[in-house]
């Protein structure tokens, strides 16, 4: 039958002898990243848990057994290295990369300074890269999958008065990186996938830098153009990434998966 002549890598990796996966999930500590932590958790798996602060961390694997915070600044020279090595000597392999951390930085043209765009990069876009690198040897052995957390925003107009297209761009190269990759580490037996969030209920816009009144209006303006009429809830992005990371996905790569309640296609 056609298809069937080869085992890909990915058909030939070594399964876990314990059954249990390893997940490594970045910006763990809060929102979609703490949801996430714990919804692999809650199926099984083994979660490395990482961020720059260890008090969110530790709410976040409280009650978990299967969470394990790791404070670091994925944005530091070494730290991915350093991440992946950690994560490989204490467990042995890793099976599943969340490329979640990401900040957002309010400013229109005219008012941007460098360090507002450096910051921006090297969290959303930079950081990913280096760590996903880090990361393709053990994925490899595994056989194992990347999720990179974009933006639906990424996929339309996002002007300054809304937010920051900065933001937005950068996880437009992440949404790019993700169906290149998936081209590019496919004979390698690793699946790249990405969710792309809409409006969602979490603290990452409290760090935005807008003035409470203006957040509320740019939420108000979200929710009006999401056809659902509502924001969503990190569960609802880590059900997305969890389904998308599972063996039974396999077949899916490139992908990349808005959980926006229709905000896209509106």
């Amino acid at each position: 039958m056609a298809g069937m002549e080869h085992s890909t890598a990915a058909q030939t990796a070594a399964a876990p002898s314990d059954g249990i996966r390893t997940v490594l999930v970045t910006g763990a500590g809060t929102g979609i990243g703490r949801a996430t932590a714990r919804a692999f958790a809650a199926a099984g798996d083994r979660v490395v848990a990482v961020g720059r602060r260890p008090g969110p961390l530790a709410q976040a694997a409280e009650g978990h057994d299967g969470i394990f915070p790791f404070s670091a600044d994925i944005t530091a020279p070494g730290e991915p290295e350093r991440i992946l090595a950690a994560v490989t000597e204490a467990h042995g392999r890793l099976d599943v990369l969340v490329n979640n951390a990401g900040i957002v930085r309010s400013g229109r043209l005219g008012t941007f300074e460098r360090a507002t765009i450096d910051d921006q990069l090297a969290t959303n876009l930079v950081a990913p890269v280096l760590l996903t690198q880090a990361a393709v040897p053990a994925l490899e052995a595994a056989g194992g999958v990347v999720v990179n957390v974009t933006t639906s925003i990424a996929q339309r107009a996002w002007p300054s008065e809304l937010g920051s297209a900065v933001y937005a761009a950068t996880k437009g190269g992440l949404e790019l990186l993700t169906r290149s990759w998936a081209v590019e580490l496919a004979p390698r037996g690793i699946r790249v996938v990405a969710v792309a969030p809409g409006a969602i209920s979490t603290p990452i816009a409290n760090h935005q830098g807008l003035a409470p009144e203006a957040s509320a209006a740019v939420r108000r303006w979200q929710i009006a153009h999401t056809p659902l009429g509502r924001t969503g809830q990190p569960e609802e992005v880590a059900w997305a990434i969890t389904r998308l990371a599972s063996p039974e996905a396999g077949f899916i790569t490139g992908v990349v998966l808005p959980v926006d309640g229709g905000a896209v296609v509106a």
